[in-house]
């Protein structure tokens, strides 16, 4: 697949002035639950109704759904506020009973990413269709499956097409839900610059009171759209409760959003960014020597245990490295997220040169 400004048209066809917004509940609850939610929304930046159907939980025993009585539910909300709706299916008959009752998105969840027979199946119940479809990235980073779902719809025929970024899931405790990873949906923006890029702030940010800094983290990014869970009580929600946001909350973080201009073309402007951009390149070269240097000593402390035959890995003395430059890096006004991610590829690499050193045969 490569990258056809075409992928745009759908977006560029709705004609809006603010970025795409997609809002709903995490799941249709009742008739009523819905209905209400939709005609608060009916006259705020929302070009999308979403509701959650089916919904695949982690562990058996919680919610998983109203399951397709909550499709016609939707369908009454769509007459009555002409918001059209968008829905997660995740197999064929997902697909058929949403195209049944003619809901306009569908969108593949990071559970169902991860599955390429799923999505293949589901790419073939969608064979040639009209339906605007999104693909959330997988649970885990890995761009190649993220991008593989993609393929698979656009193989099938399907023009209209999405990402949506939810972020990724991780065993540490992190102040997200999901760690976003903004560095993996830039490379896929990269890749693909006219397939639209949407943000999921709910489900990466887990908590309500963070949906206002991811969402603007997106939009300074160039994404081109945010999806938002929205309740009418969202403490009581039958999912996802702490994610969730009032319509009128909504209302006021598409308010305060700040949308970016994507560049400048003032002389003043080219010229102090070139200066700058300057100044990083010459910056990123010698990061690239410091790490090539910090190898070399990597190699030679390979030798060192190999001759000594001491193990590889010394985890004590990796502790103390990393908290010793947290704490360095706070002082220089750099986030533990970042220190981590950094001194953690930095310690991986140390370990595979020390490892080629040692099973190398003299």
């Amino acid at each position: 697949m490569e990258n056809d400004i075409l992928m745009r048209t759908w977006l560029d066809d709705l004609n809006l002035s603010h970025p795409l917004l997609i809002a709903g509940p995490c799941s249709a609850e009742t008739e009523e639950q819905v209905l209400k939610i939709a005609h608060e929304l009916k006259d705020s930046d929302a070009s999308f109704f979403r509701a959650g159907i089916w919904k695949p939980r982690t562990r058996p025993g919680g919610f998983e759904g109203v399951g397709a009585i909550g499709l016609k539910w939707l369908q009454r909300a769509k007459a009555e506020t002409g918001l059209p709706m968008a829905v997660e299916v995740a197999n064929a008959n997902h697909v058929q009973l949403a195209l049944e009752h003619d809901i306009d998105v569908l969108w593949i969840g990071a559970r169902t990413t991860v599955n390429p027979f799923a999505v293949q199946e589901i790419a073939d119940a969608l064979q040639n269709t009209d339906k605007i479809v999104l693909v959330k990235n997988p649970v885990n980073p890995d761009l190649a499956l993220w991008i593989g779902a993609v393929e698979r719809l656009h193989n099938a025929g399907i023009k209209k097409l999405g990402v949506i970024h939810r972020g990724f899931s991780t065993y540490e405790k992190t102040k997200y839900r999901n760690i976003p990873e903004w560095q993996l949906a830039i490379e896929l923006q990269n890749r693909f610059p006219d397939l639209p890029l949407i943000c999921d702030p709910s489900h990466i940010a887990g908590k309500r009171d963070m949906i206002q800094d991811v969402s603007q983290k997106a939009l300074d990014l160039n994404y081109d759209g945010l999806i938002i869970e929205t309740h009418i009580d969202p403490d009581n929600a039958w999912s996802d409760a702490a994610q969730q946001v009032t319509p009128n909350a909504l209302k006021q973080i598409c308010k305060d959003l700040k949308v970016r201009k994507e560049t400048d073309t003032e002389d003043e402007f080219t010229v102090k960014m070139n200066k700058f951009r300057l100044n990083i390149d010459e910056l990123d070269s010698k990061i690239i020597d410091v790490l090539a240097k910090r190898m070399k000593i990597a190699d030679e402390i390979g030798q060192l245990k190999k001759d000594r035959n001491v193990a590889v890995l010394q985890n004590k003395r990796w502790v103390e490295i990393l908290d010793k430059m947290i704490v360095q890096g706070n002082e220089k006004g750099l986030s533990e997220d970042f220190i981590m991610g950094i001194f953690k590829a930095i310690h991986e690499e140390s370990i595979s040169h020390q490892q080629n050193v040692i099973n190398r045969k003299d």
